[in-house]
C-alpha cells in the first residue's frame, strides 16, 4: 500500500504577521533613539555607537544587528552605518526626511492600535479624542508641539505623492493652484518648485500659519506660493484653476465627502480640476493592503473617516458635476483621483 503524503500549508506568514509590532517598533525607537541621524556623520564602531545613544551593553548589538537584518543598517565587521534609503529618508537633519510620520505612529498610534478591537466592536475613536469630549483635530491643533509633530508627519507620509503629483500633473495648462488642508504645505511646495510659472496658496486653519511660512520660506517658494486661513466646513474655498486635496478626503464621513467635492466643484472654473489623493484603495478591494489598513486607522483616529476605492470617488466626482474623471497612480500605495469641470 503506497502512504499518501498531503501537503501541510505553511504557517510562516501568520507568524510573520502576527509578530509583526516587533519589527515595527523596532524600526520606531531607532528613530526615536536617532540612530540614522548619528551615523550620517559617518560609521561608527557598536561601542562608539552604544555609549552616543546611551545604551546598555546588553541590547546594542542585538538592537544594531536587528536593524542590519532588516536592510536599514549596513555592518562591516562591529561597524555600523547607515544603507543609501536610511541616510536620505530617516536622517532628521536632510531635507528628504520622511520620518515624521514615524515619530508620530510611535509617540501616538502604536498605544491608540492596541484597542483596535474596540474600535471594530464600537466604531468609536481610540486616540486623544477617546472619551468624546473633544473632537480629533481640536486637540491637535490646541497644542502647539503637538500639531506641529502632526503637521510634519502629514509631510512624511505624503513626500512620495506631491513628488510624483508635482510632476505628473499637467500644470503647464494652468496657472493657479489651491491645497486644502495644506497642513506643512509640501504638497504646495513641491507644486511650485517644479512649476516655477504657477502661483498657489495653501488653505488651513490659522494655527498652521507660521508653521507653513516657515516651510515655504526654507524652500525659497514664499514669493509664490501664500497662506489663506479657512475652514473649509464653513468658508467657500479660494477661486483657482486647480485644487488639490492630499489626504483629507479620507478623515471624514460620505457626506462631509461629498460636500468637499461639490465645494472644490463651486470654486473652480470650466475647465479646472480637483486632485484628490489618499491610499486609494484598489476597485476590488483586494491588493492595496495599505489603503485597507488605512481605513482601520481612520476608525482608530476619526468618528466617520474611512479610505475608499478610485470607483468610489470618480462616481462622488460626477455626482457634483465634474464632467471627466480619471485614477492616475502616483507612488507606493498612493494614487490622485482628478476630475475636469
Amino acid at each position: 500500500m503506497t502512504e499518501t503524503t498531503t501537503t501541510q500549508p505553511n504557517p510562516d506568514r501568520i507568524l510573520q504577521v502576527g509578530l509583526g509590532f516587533w519589527a515595527s517598533k523596532t524600526l520606531l525607537s531607532a528613530i526615536e533613539l536617532e540612530v540614522f541621524t548619528t551615523l550620517a556623520h559617518h560609521p561608527l564602531p557598536l561601542s562608539d555607537l552604544q555609549q552616543r545613544l546611551g545604551l546598555h551593553p546588553r541590547s546594542g548589538r542585538d538592537f544594531f544587528d536587528a536593524l542590519v537584518s532588516m536592510g536599514f543598517l549596513e555592518r562591516a565587521g562591529s561597524t555600523y552605518s547607515n544603507t543609501l534609503a536610511t541616510d536620505m529618508y530617516l536622517d532628521k537633519c536632510k531635507s528628504t526626511y520622511i520620518g515624521g510620520v514615524l515619530e508620530m505612529c510611535n509617540s501616538r498610534l502604536y498605544p491608540f492600535w492596541s484597542h483596535l478591537t474596540e474600535a471594530l466592536r464600537t466604531a468609536c475613536p481610540q486616540n486623544e479624542s477617546r472619551d468624546g469630549s473633544v473632537p480629533l483635530f481640536e486637540t491637535l491643533y490646541a497644542e502647539p508641539a503637538r500639531l506641529k509633530e502632526f503637521l510634519r508627519a502629514m509631510t512624511g507620509i505624503s513626500r512620495g505623492a506631491n513628488w510624483a503629483i508635482a510632476r505628473q500633473f499637467p500644470w503647464a495648462n494652468y496657472r493657479t493652484f489651491a491645497d486644502i488642508g495644506t497642513a506643512q504645505g509640501d504638497l504646495a511646495v513641491q507644486i511650485a518648485l517644479h512649476n516655477p510659472h504657477l502661483q498657489g496658496v495653501g488653505f488651513d486653519l490659522p494655527e498652521v500659519v507660521s508653521i507653513f511660512e516657515e516651510y515655504a520660506t526654507a524652500n525659497g517658494v514664499e514669493d509664490r506660493v501664500r497662506f489663506q486661513k479657512g475652514d473649509f466646513f464653513k468658508d467657500s474655498l479660494p477661486s483657482v484653476d486647480v485644487i488639490t486635496m492630499g489626504h483629507v478626503l479620507h478623515d471624514w464621513s460620505l457626506e462631509t465627502k461629498e460636500m468637499l467635492i461639490r465645494k472644490a466643484y463651486d470654486a473652480l472654473p470650466r475647465g479646472g480640476a480637483l486632485i484628490a489623493y489618499d491610499a486609494i484603495i484598489d476597485d476590488d478591494r483586494r491588493e492595496n493592503t495599505f489603503g485597507l489598513l488605512m481605513s482601520l486607522n481612520m476608525l482608530i483616529e476619526t468618528r466617520e473617516g474611512f479610505d475608499y476605492t478610485g470607483a468610489d470617488c470618480c462616481a462622488w466626482m460626477r455626482k457634483a458635476g465634474f464632467t471627466e474623471t480619471r485614477v492616475e497612480h502616483l507612488v507606493g500605495p498612493d494614487s490622485m483621483v482628478i476630475g475636469i469641470k
